[in-house]
């Protein structure tokens, strides 16, 4: 019985606010025979997943252990405060910490930002999550700071956010058990960073060259007709017989006819070498008995 061939695959894992799609349609493009697996992970469990072995690489949120994981550092999100559409802070264009001293500013468990302190007035109690904590801000009780991502991915008509100037921001790394970096975690690697087909270290590269190796077998064939043409212009130069008929050995002197022009290279090398020798014979001089 044969055994059944098992097609690759690659399972990404990422967190909230991520958006993977424009890495997937270049995976799609440059792997199609790989199926690109994207696994929706909440912020507390990217690291867990990926040494579980349910993914092969990760988007997560920085920081992150690195024992057993490696981490690419891929961009930097702007952070926001949410809050209600008449909040007097709409006013303003871009927000400071200082800003929010009188406000109840929203920490929940599964916050992405590193605080060394915690800005304005703090909740009664911590929500669980920033869906929680959004729902707080709606009823008005108070603002909460995020990744723009994060906003955005929350969006409500009844709130919105303005930039903060001075807060800690959130950064996205791309992560991977550091004893699987396999070929396709590779070319995953290229496609983040941004590399072409011909510099991805991956099966991308791969599959080009491999495409590319019916046109390289072909080359000789075209090289040695080059190669041919080569030989014919040496002909006419001067290792032809055309050619040494016109310049005898030691005699130093073109012979009659035999310049040493372009045309008349050109016009030697067309003729016989029968007849270059006999024009090589005329120019000789004779020998006296």
């Amino acid at each position: 019985m044969t055994e059944m061939q098992v097609t690759p695959s690659f399972r990404l894992a990422y967190v909230p606010g991520v958006t993977p799609g424009k890495w997937a349609r270049v995976w799609s493009e440059r792997l199609p025979d790989v199926p690109l697996a994207l696994v929706a992970v909440e912020a507390a469990d990217g690291e867990p997943t990926l040494r579980a072995g349910d993914a092969d690489a990760g988007l997560l949120r920085l920081p992150v252990d690195r024992t057993g994981l490696s981490a690419i550092p891929l961009y930097t999100e702007t952070t926001v405060v949410v809050f209600p559409k008449d909040h007097w802070l709409a006013a303003a264009e871009e927000v400071t910490v200082a800003d929010l001293a009188d406000d109840v500013v929203f920490h929940p468990l599964d916050d992405t930002l590193e605080w060394e302190q915690l800005p304005g007035r703090p909740a009664v109690e911590r929500p669980a999550t920033t869906a929680d904590a959004i729902e707080l801000v709606a009823a008005g009780v108070g603002v909460l700071l995020v990744p723009q991502s994060l906003a955005r991915l929350h969006h409500r008509r009844d709130l919105t956010y303005r930039t903060m100037a001075d807060a800690p921001q959130s950064r996205i790394a791309l992560s991977w058990p550091e004893e699987q970096t396999t070929d396709l975690v590779e070319e995953f690697i290229g496609i983040v960073r941004g590399r072409t087909v011909n510099s991805s270290r991956g099966r991308g590269q791969m599959a080009a060259t491999s495409a590319e190796a019916p046109a390289a077998k072909s080359a000789p064939g075209r090289a040695s007709g080059t190669k041919g043409g080569a030989g014919g212009a040496k002909g006419g130069t001067g290792k032809g017989g055309a050619a040494k008929g016109g310049a005898p050995k030691g005699s130093g002197k073109p012979a009659a006819g035999g310049r040493a022009t372009a045309g008349g290279r050109a016009r030697g090398g067309s003729g016989s070498s029968s007849g270059g020798a006999a024009a090589a014979r005329r120019g000789r001089p004779k020998r006296r008995g």
